[in-house]
């Protein structure tokens, strides 16, 4: 996918660096691990609210990225914000623009 769109990754980290799977704490923790961060200077960027509030549980912001059409055009889905989420956006380049970047 990032190949495809050209978007600039420095780095590209899945669940199998760390050996679990969302909702696993390890797989939010091991990302701030990895650069040596905090928890709270992570977020992370998903289009699902169950992904969200269990990075938040282990202090992560969030970002809520719509997928309107994730079922398909004939069931869409619900992508009103909620206000546990640190940002709302209705595409990556949006949240790009809401992080200044």
């Amino acid at each position: 996918m990032a190949k495809r769109a050209g978007l600039p990754w420095d780095c590209v980290l899945s669940a199998e660096v760390f050996k679990a799977y969302k909702p696993d704490p390890r797989t939010y923790l091991g990302v701030a691990g990895v650069f040596d961060a905090t928890p709270g200077q992570v977020m992370l960027a998903a289009a699902h609210h169950d992904d969200l509030a269990a990075a938040r549980v282990c202090g992560l912001k969030t970002a809520y990225i719509e997928r309107p059409h994730e079922f398909g055009r004939a069931k869409p889905k619900d992508v009103s914000p909620q206000p546990d989420n640190s940002l709302h956006a209705r595409d990556i380049d949006q949240l790009a623009d809401l992080l200044g970047c």
